[in-house]
């Protein structure tokens, strides 16, 4: 089974300063990415920690919104075999295997050897690997993207579990660097909740229609690039604006349930798979001249498409974000080494007894 991922057409990419070698598979682009970790901050409620609105930390959350992206850039293979899977993920490829995206695993390496036993098991589904396309070794599998981001919830959770004991009795750097590890956490978080509204990321079809094609969907090699920055930049579509349009964040259920699958993991997946429904809507447009930049007027209904892709990402994204907020309790491991660690210290400032006459 061959998985090709995306190429841009273009010979560089200005990345946040950055440039970037064109084969990458990017969602998006930097200026995207970018606008949904805005959207995402201006969702957030009042009583969200006020540090993350601090100007440094929201430009420092917009900035690593490319970081992702810009770790492709690596020539280390081991590197690259890492990360490129957690972008995407092909429901069709975990339907030929023989999955359901319902009762799939939601850790990461169980899910793996799903995904390798259904393979097996379906040997005709399977296509040659080119070797010499394939030296990252990622060719062969579905994507990673709601396990990446599942990963990145617990992650983030976790950075609030523990800024919540260290407000109590940590020290004032101790806090500065929590808070500073939340910071990371939120802005390179919000490039894989972005990848995930931008149906192509969704599908084995990523890059122009691929196998049988009734419809006569394009088959251009250019089309994802197209839908990331080549529209959005010939229509000129202003992505500074979309932060006043956020619907402010929800909290998400975290209830367990009874398959005992992750509920965070359960969210990410509905997520995604919403967005997979509008792979085929979206080679329509391009199949009716709606995403024709030249068209004149610019089609609303493709602007719109854009603009509300991008919002969808960044309601999530502060959903998210909200969620592992409000559902951290404070670490009681951390807890009571700080306990230990104040009494410890009381102890030994403690003056010496007198000795007796």
């Amino acid at each position: 089974m061959q998985i090709v991922r995306i190429f841009s057409l273009r010979p560089v990419l200005l990345l946040g300063g950055l440039l970037l070698p064109s084969a990458l598979s990017l969602a998006w682009d930097y200026e995207g990415h970018r606008a949904i970790n805005r959207i995402a901050l201006a969702a957030l409620p009042a009583e969200f920690p006020g540090f993350v609105h601090d100007s440094a930390n929201a430009e420092r959350i917009a900035w690593l919104a490319g970081e992702a992206d810009r770790w492709r850039s690596s020539p280390d293979l081991p590197a690259r075999h890492c990360n490129a899977p957690d972008h995407y993920l092909d429901f069709e490829h975990l339907t030929l295997a023989g999955l359901d995206p319902a009762t799939i695993s939601s850790f990461r390496y169980e899910f793996a050897v799903q995904y390798a036993q259904g393979r097996a098991a379906h040997p005709e589904s399977n296509t040659t690997t080119d070797p010499e396309k394939n030296a990252d070794r990622t060719r062969d599998w579905a994507g990673f993207l709601p396990w990446t981001i599942t990963e990145y919830f617990g992650k983030l959770r976790g950075n609030f579990a523990r800024l919540k004991v260290l407000e109590e009795l940590g020290t004032p750097d101790e806090i500065a660097q929590a808070k500073a590890s939340i910071v990371e956490m939120m802005g390179v978080m919000g490039h894989f909740v972005g990848d995930a509204a931008q149906p192509l990321h969704n599908t084995m079809h990523h890059n122009g229609w691929v196998g049988a094609n009734p419809q006569k969907y394009t088959t251009w090699r250019g089309f994802h690039s197209w839908i990331d920055s080549g529209f959005i930049n010939k229509t000129q579509i202003n992505l500074k604006r979309l932060p006043a349009r956020a619907v402010p964040a929800r909290l998400l259920p975290m209830d367990a349930q009874g398959d005992g699958r992750d509920p965070m993991f359960q969210h990410v997946i509905t997520y995604l798979q919403a967005q997979a429904a509008l792979v085929e809507p979206l080679y329509q447009m391009e199949k009716d001249g709606l995403l024709k930049a030249d068209r004149d007027p610019v089609s609303p209904e493709a602007v719109a498409f854009i603009e509300r892709q991008m919002l969808v990402a960044g309601q999530m994204l502060a959903d998210i974000w909200l969620t592992a907020w409000r559902s951290a309790a404070p670490d009681p491991f951390l807890r009571g080494q700080l306990v230990r660690k104040k009494a410890g210290a009381a102890d030994k400032s403690a003056p010496a007894p007198k000795k007796s006459k």
